[in-house]
């Protein structure tokens, strides 16, 4: 099948709202962590021009030679590390910082020891891994009815309409009437959009030990567990199974060019790769990879317009964002529960993945997701293992 029949409405619709979730949930962070270092205003959009056309292109390369949507991200987790992390150190130390993690994470794919690694973990727990980490998105959609009902009303009302009597296009339709609705209600403000073209901006790395310690060793540690782990463990629990270390490779390759621009860390997505992967992207497994071509696209152009993209991001309602992502979550949510409870003999360490994963909590700085399946294997483990006499 060529790539113009596969491609759909939906799965063009589920790529940009992956890629709007991607920017408005955690864009702000990519401001703090860069402030942290002493960008200028230049350097800040240099970073986003660089994880921008990073992410396409890794995004792009990825999916159309695998065939399968293989989404790639910043590492949010990471950049939370850096805004504590970076004070104290030059740009040019930071710099430094961002190659050795690339380094670490080239490595680890070239040598196949995370493969290795991810093989031995049950679909099952990466199922409840999936749910628990989505969970915060789907309650997040409905907790916004506190602050702004009819939005929250609307669109869930729409979604139902939706799935009923045009299920592939009921997220489109939610994302359009829940635009309609802020315009109406004054909430979607663009003040002084203007588009013009970002400058990439390159800062010779300078390696200081304490750098590389107190920043690099850090992050590839947080990205590796909090992102790589989780966005795995989406690709499984959604059926596909591609090559997990070249990817893996790709990820820390195209950190390491992008590293003197800005681009701190990239990773294999989780939150909104599951938004590409999901039925509502495309009711066919094997034409879902669109969702993620159609992603790379607009995270070309929000890297080529970085300044502009900025603005239209934080121009939509906190509110609209939170529902329109969980309601796009929903189905993907309930598959990887109905995953992780099938087996009788499972149910318990996948319900404990599941509960730990859930609870968003973090331990020396990595996330819950790695802590949801090292408590469920453990689990797992000490429940089947044969008792001796």
């Amino acid at each position: 099948m060529s790539l113009l029949k596969d491609v759909s409405l939906s799965s063009f619709t589920a790529g940009f709202i992956a890629v709007l979730v991607g920017y408005t949930s955690s864009a702000v962070i990519i401001f703090q962590a860069a402030a942290a270092a002493g960008a200028t205003q230049a350097e800040v959009t240099s970073w986003f021009f660089a994880l921008g056309i990073g992410m396409g292109l890794s995004t792009l390369g990825l999916t159309l030679y695998y065939k399968t949507p293989i989404l790639t991200a910043w590492s949010t987790p990471g950049a939370a590390l850096l805004v504590t992390s970076l004070p104290g150190f030059s740009m040019a130390e930071a710099i430094g910082a961002f190659i050795f993690s690339s380094l670490l994470i080239t490595l680890a794919g070239l040598t196949g020891w995370f493969e290795r690694l991810m093989k031995l973990l049950p679909q099952e727990l990466a199922s409840a891994m999936l749910a628990g980490v989505l969970l915060q998105f789907g309650l997040a959609a409905f907790q916004s009815a506190e602050t702004h009902l009819l939005l929250v009303i609307s669109m869930f009302i729409g979604y139902l309409v939706g799935k009923r009597y045009l299920p592939r296009y009921a997220i489109l339709l939610v994302l359009m009437l829940g635009v309609l609705l802020v315009s109406v209600l004054g909430e979607f403000k663009v003040e002084r959009l203007t588009f013009e073209l970002a400058l990439p901006i390159f800062t010779a790395p300078s390696f200081s030990l304490a750098a590389i310690i107190g920043v690099g060793i850090p992050l590839f540690i947080v990205t590796m567990a909090s992102q790589n782990m989780p966005g795995i463990a989406v690709i499984k629990a959604s059926g596909y199974n591609p090559p997990l270390s070249p990817i893996i490779s790709w990820t820390g390759i195209t950190s390491l060019l992008l590293a003197p621009f800005g681009a701190f860390a990239l990773n294999l997505a989780a939150i909104t790769a599951a938004i590409c992967m999901s039925e509502e992207a495309h009711p066919d497994k094997k034409r879902r990879y669109t969702a993620a071509l159609s992603a790379s696209f607009f995270y070309i152009i929000s890297g080529l317009l970085a300044a502009s993209v900025a603005t239209l991001m934080f121009a939509f309602p906190q509110a609209l964002i939170l529902t329109l992502a969980g309601l796009a979550l929903l189905s993907t949510i309930g598959n990887g529960l109905a995953n992780a409870l099938s087996q009788t003999d499972m149910r318990e360490a996948a319900l404990i993945t599941f509960l730990v994963t859930a609870s968003g909590m973090t331990l020396f700085g990595v996330g819950s997701a790695f802590w949801g399946l090292l408590a469920g294997m453990l689990a797992w483990h000490l429940m089947h293992k044969p008792a001796t006499n």
